[in-house]
């Protein structure tokens, strides 16, 4: 059986655990979901999923418990959304901890801040999807020399989704949709991580 770790550090973990729970009864997977706060829990996990919410303080909270160190260790899969793309990437605008688990830059708070939040119909996998956008970041640039790399959608100019290898950061909240195709996107990139 596999297990996806839902990072509950802060944001809509309660959120992605539903979504994710849904995802994985969709696919008829043999695949358990837990809430996962330390090392030794991220450990025993195949995926990890982190949520929205403020990427300094969760950042800070993934270093102090090694968590991010576990996580390369292991070449554990990560899904980062909004502030989990932040910590995925190698180099953002503001001085603060990273995983640097992709060769991407982002740059914070692209579409404003929390009153500048909003919903907009994007494409995504090929297919269309609603992007909910609060304080979202957006990519700066990408190693286009890495042939691992492949955007998965840009909106209004701005790549706001990209894979590398099995790990997979968006700048919007797909766990404030009832749409599971991201999350069993990352779970079947989970199960060929495995394999």
């Amino acid at each position: 059986m596999l297990k996806i770790g839902i990072l509950n550090l802060q944001g809509a973990v309660s959120e992605h655990y539903t979504i994710t729970e849904k995802a994985v009864e969709n696919l008829k997977a043999d695949v358990e979901v837990e809430s996962v706060r330390y090392a030794k829990d991220v450990e025993t996990c195949d995926g990890i999923i982190i949520s929205g919410g403020e990427s300094t303080v969760i950042g800070k909270l993934i270093h102090e418990r090694g968590i991010d160190k576990v996580i390369k260790e292991n070449k554990i899969p990560v899904f980062g959304t909004c502030a989990g793309m932040v910590l995925l990437s190698k180099k953002t605008d503001f001085d603060q901890p990273l995983m640097g688990l992709m060769d991407i830059e982002v740059k914070r708070n692209t579409y404003g801040r929390q009153k500048d939040s909003f919903e907009a119909p994007i494409e995504i996998l090929g297919q269309e999807y609603l992007g909910v956008f609060i304080r979202a970041p957006a990519l700066k640039s990408y190693d286009k020399s890495k042939e691992d790399i492949e955007v998965l959608s840009e909106y209004d100019g701005e790549i706001i989704a990209i894979k590398q290898g099995s790990n997979i950061a968006i700048s919007f909240h797909p766990e404030l949709t009832q749409d599971t195709l991201i999350h069993e996107y990352f779970i079947k990139e989970v199960m060929k991580n495995k394999n």
